[in-house]
């Protein structure tokens, strides 16, 4: 089977509650050739779940788009995988890394292959076996100190019939934080035949860099480091790419803002983009008070106020502290 990945580029993880149409359609304007839908319940899938098969949709994007799975029910894994042999997708991929505690309730994600291996590896040879898309894995390291558990449980993960498999080099309690394991992604590497995908604490393209040279993989995949930042995958391809100025940081939340009314109408378009646009102004010197109105955000005329703020650009101080460290970024941000 030819690769799934062409080498070279990043991946945009499956993010629950953020990679949806309109945040797919924005990476894509900066260069993310590959993405996923959010995170879909495999059971909720199988009973036709009204708000899970929103998740599925794919809108009119011709690009690439996996969509990912996580569960342990057999029964529900292979109704879900029934019902997208019908769709347009991809790859279909079988979350095994999810620490988050309402997954972690219910032995599934990371937790169903750390207590169940054996479980989960048949999940993966039930997927393969009624899926028409290649089946991929993503998990995480299961312990700091010794490789040979996750080594171990990625190469039965293959043999199951996984195509590629994406791995966080974190273990379940760290979340996303903490050191990532850069060795142990690269041992896996090196036991496996099918590719193997870095992931974790890539939030900027110098830090995207380093996990792809200290882990020897030929992808990478992004995750946080895209929320309020679509310019990663710009600054991964362009090592020398300049920020972006004030005026394109507002155009693109006004394209993104036009994409989410397109999406889910003005009723509720206002209020799912607030933790997006919460993202946005994250760390890129604007007042509290214009962060605290995203909070309410719930119209056109409150989105104008904000718009309004963000074009008056970052506050004095913070630039000059950019200016303190690069007098070229400073510049690029005041125009």
């Amino acid at each position: 089977m030819p690769l799934i990945y062409e080498p070279g580029y990043a991946l945009m993880a499956p993010i629950a509650g953020h990679t949806d149409i309109p945040f797919r359609r924005m990476i894509r304007r900066f260069g993310c050739r590959y993405a996923f839908t959010e995170m879909i319940d495999a059971g909720s899938l199988a009973f036709g779940g009204i708000k899970t098969l929103r998740l599925a949709q794919r809108g009119n994007d011709s690009g690439f788009l996996g969509i990912q799975l996580v569960g342990s029910d057999l029964a529900h894994l292979t109704r879900a995988a029934e019902i997208i042999n019908d769709m347009d997708f991809d790859v279909l991929d079988f979350n095994l890394g999810c620490p988050a505690p309402k997954v972690e309730r219910k032995c599934e994600g990371i937790m169903l292959a750390l207590t169940h291996p054996d479980e989960a590896l048949r999940a993966i040879e039930r997927l393969c076996a009624v899926s028409r898309l290649p089946v991929t894995v993503k998990t995480r390291i299961q312990s700091e100190e010794d490789a040979r558990p996750t080594v171990e449980f990625c190469k039965r993960a293959e043999e199951a019939g996984a195509k590629t498999l994406t791995l966080h080099g974190r273990i379940m309690r760290r979340f996303y934080a903490g050191s990532v394991f850069f060795s142990i992604i690269s041992e896996v590497r090196e036991a496996l035949h099918i590719p193997v995908i870095a992931n974790g604490g890539a939030l900027s393209g110098d830090l995207y860099r380093e996990l792809i040279r200290e882990t020897g993989c030929a992808n990478g995949m992004i995750a946080r480091g895209a929320l309020g930042n679509p310019w990663i995958f710009r600054e991964i391809a362009e090592p020398d790419a300049p920020p972006p100025s004030v005026a394109e940081f507002a155009e693109t939340i006004r394209l993104y803002m036009a994409d989410m009314l397109e999406c889910y109408g003005p009723e509720f378009a206002f209020v799912v983009a607030r933790k997006t646009l919460l993202e946005f102004l994250k760390g890129r010197g604007y007042p509290g008070t214009l962060r605290a109105g995203v909070s309410t955000l719930n119209s056109q005329d409150a989105f104008e106020h904000l718009m309004d703020g963000i074009m008056q650009g970052p506050a004095p101080r913070y630039l000059e502290m950019l200016e303190n460290q690069g007098g070229d970024l400073m510049r690029k941000l005041r125009s």
